[in-house]
């Protein structure tokens, strides 16, 4: 025993004086370099860590007022449509485990949800909380979907050529809600209503002055019928019901941008 431990220390005293040898024969410049780059690959190394561990585990509900957006909230998070509930003014804002996922609590990250109020005079709070989103869904009523589809357009097309959705390339899921119900519009019709409004805005914002447009990036290519997928960022189309609580297709958008 005694005498394997000593061949070891040898072993090792020999490796030490050839390891001593080696770094005197090596130049001080090439020493320096593989010190330089071992340094840059461990901080490298550290901030990739750092950048996973703080991805962002925040998704905003935004759309028109009337379309849902509290609902699925309170779906998302308590499985219950808490009716009764009226039109927010102020943001529903929350961490949790979806609730469908209520049995692996600790075992997958908890969302943080903000319901942001579809008022026009609110909507400036969108501001506030793009900047820190993972993902955003853009909800629609499916069933009142006609009379509302300018409004909606609009405010999308706002959505869209923001510098922080642009720059970031939030993903934008499309949720045609109400779909329970039988004289809802399909997600196949509400997206080509929509492609086809937006690209009258387009158009006609396009023509106003840029001192009196408020909208930091274009969308779409010239001389072609606008579609999502000219999109800066990645724009899919959606349906659910959160009366009934089918957000199945909600839920994998979230976890799509939130990973456990």
């Amino acid at each position: 025993m005694e005498g394997g431990m000593e061949e070891w220390i040898n072993e090792l005293q020999k490796w030490l004086k050839q390891a001593d040898q080696w770094i005197r024969e090596v130049p001080p410049i090439q020493l320096y370099v593989a010190i330089g780059v071992l340094l840059l690959t461990s901080v490298l190394f550290l901030l990739v860590r750092i950048l996973k561990r703080t991805k962002s585990n925040t998704i905003v509900l935004a759309g028109l007022s009337g379309s849902g957006k509290t609902i699925l909230f309170y779906q998302l998070r308590d499985g219950s449509s808490h009716q009764g509930t009226v039109t927010s003014m102020d943001p529903n804002e929350d961490s949790f485990v979806l609730h469908s996922e209520s049995d692996k609590v600790g075992k997958v990250k908890p969302v943080h949800v903000i319901d942001v109020p579809g008022h026009s005079r609110l909507r400036t709070k969108l501001d506030e909380y793009l900047p820190q989103a993972a993902g955003l869904v853009f909800v629609v009523d499916a069933l009142d979907f006609l009379p509302n589809c300018r409004g909606a357009a609009e405010y999308l097309y706002d959505i869209l050529t923001k510098a922080s959705v642009v720059k970031k390339k939030i993903p934008v899921l499309i949720l045609c809600n109400k779909t329970d119900k039988v004289t809802a519009h399909t997600k196949e019709f509400i997206r080509k209503q929509l492609e086809k409004e937006i690209d009258k805005l387009r158009t006609s914002r396009t023509a106003i002055s840029e001192a009196d447009i408020a909208n930091e990036f274009t969308l779409g290519v010239a001389g072609e019928p606008f579609s999502f997928t000219q999109c800066h960022n990645k724009v899919n189309v959606a349906e659910s019901s959160g009366l009934t609580g089918e957000i199945s297709q909600l839920e994998e958008f979230i976890r799509e941008y939130v990973r456990s």
